[in-house]
């Protein structure tokens, strides 16, 4: 009998060869199995983040907490597939998913209802953080009534619009006026075209306001429009546009840029493009942006959240002066620019144009467009804004009205300030601003401060107290 002897190269020989025919097995194993320890962990994952659904959803309305109790006895079912993967048990029982694709409430219930659920999941969940940036959106509401003119609007809407995906836009009529709806119609699917089905009298108005029944349907119509942009297209920011405005080339990078001061900055209800003392001569700076506590209207954007707070209780009319007041308004301010990037040009309307002709008719459009995109907006943050510009403010060179018109200032910032309503009418009517209070607060001012343009100064109207 022989008795072989191997070598040290021999046995590290065989050893490769053991290593090898195992590798190969385990690649064998893998491919047949299909199911990686990475697509088993992301499964794992998947249901981690179920579960945690499931719990809230449980302490939600009862609907949701059926639909979670219904998807819960689902995971306790092992799902039939294909491929059966490795076992993986849980860390609180011994129960195997076999392949198992977990669905996250969320994915269930936008099967079933997706506009209502994703609406209820966003206000009442802890929604996952994702990584990947929320493209942006925001329809373009116009509100169109019996004029065709509405076409020089939306040949502007469309003209300096970037994008369709980002701003679709939707205009509502009112009036029924067939002229105005051809017109609309004549822009096919570049624009989507709803009608206010509703044209009688509003009901309930008082007696001695009958004969101003045109402002009673224009709050009638916005709160239907606003109701179908939010309510029934979905929609979570929309940019309001009268359908006699004028817009700025800058216009939509205006309010993209300014979107995320709305979303992040509690103390913000809304970001308008109007200025009240816009007027040519009183304003000089595209680049500048203000807070203001006053609601300027003509031109602004605002997101679901706050129809969600307003629609319970819309006014049954004068709209814009119902948003002026304090339990509305609750100390929330709007961004505004310097210089506006909306001008009406609707002389014809339900105030009969001795607004327009007095005092709309001189406010300036903005027609260079500023890159608002790449500037740092942090500044027009409350805590930022406060600490920057009202303390600088009050520590600016004071002087009168009566220096500035009779041209014996040389700084090129200063304060001017009033004591009462009565004495801000007065100094504001020297300087050219808007004269007039709405809820106890003057055009444009932010903590009673009305910043302007005088003879090329940059003049703050401010309150003495």
């Amino acid at each position: 009998m022989k008795v072989v002897f191997i070598t040290k190269q021999g046995w590290w020989i065989i050893l490769a060869a053991c290593v090898f025919v195992l590798g190969n097995c385990v690649l064998l194993y893998r491919f047949i199995n299909k199911t990686s320890i990475a697509e088993l962990e992301k499964a794992a994952r998947l249901k981690e983040i179920s579960d945690s659904y499931l719990e809230n959803l449980k302490e939600s309305d009862s609907k949701l907490k059926d639909l979670a109790e219904a998807v819960q006895r689902l995971q306790s079912k092992p799902v039939k597939s294909d491929n059966i993967g490795l076992e993986i048990r849980e860390q609180n029982n011994n129960e195997v998913h076999a392949g198992f694709q977990v669905e996250t409430p969320a994915e269930v219930q936008l099967k079933a209802e997706p506009q209502k659920t994703a609406t209820l999941l966003k206000s009442k969940l802890l929604l996952p953080v994702t990584t990947e940036a929320e493209e942006f959106v925001a329809a373009v509401l116009v509100m169109a009534c019996n004029r065709p003119t509405v076409k020089r609007c939306l040949d502007l809407l469309i003209k300096y619009r970037p994008s369709v995906k980002e701003f679709p836009i939707v205009v509502s009529q009112d009036c029924g006026d067939a002229a105005t709806a051809n017109v609309i119609r004549s822009y096919g699917n570049q624009v989507s075209f709803i009608q206010q089905p509703d044209l009688s009298d509003v009901r309930d108005v008082p007696a001695n306001m009958r004969g101003m029944m045109g402002y009673f349907k224009i709050s009638r119509h916005y709160k239907w429009a606003l109701g179908q942009v939010f309510d029934n297209m979905g929609y979570d920011t929309v940019l309001i546009v009268e359908d006699d405005l004028d817009i700025a080339p800058d216009f939509y990078e205006y309010f993209k840029a300014t979107k995320p001061l709305l979303d992040k900055d509690p103390s913000l209800w809304c970001v308008s493009a109007w200025n009240d003392n816009g007027k040519e001569g009183m304003v000089k700076r595209n680049d500048v942006l203000y807070r203001t506590d006053f609601f300027p209207g003509l031109g602004w954007m605002m997101r679901k959240s706050l129809w969600v707070e307003l629609e319970p209780k819309w006014p049954l009319g004068f709209w814009d002066d119902w948003m002026r007041e304090a339990s509305q308004r609750k100390d929330r301010s709007c961004i505004r620019p310097e210089i506006p990037r909306t001008r009406t040009f609707g002389r014809v309307g339900v105030s009969r144009g001795q607004f327009y002709d007095q005092h709309l008719k001189f406010i300036k459009l903005n027609d260079q467009k500023h890159p608002f995109s790449k500037t740092d907006l942090s500044y027009l943050l409350k805590d930022n804004y406060d600490q920057r510009f009202v303390v600088r403010v009050h520590s600016l060179p004071l002087v009168t009205a009566d220096q500035l018109v009779e041209k014996k200032v040389f700084a090129t910032d200063v304060q001017v300030h009033y004591s009462s309503p009565m004495n801000f009418a007065q100094v504001a009517k020297q300087l050219g601003a808007m004269t007039d209070f709405k809820a106890g607060i003057p055009r444009m001012a932010y903590k009673g401060i009305v910043s302007i343009v005088f003879s090329g100064i940059n003049v703050h109207i401010v309150p003495s107290e």
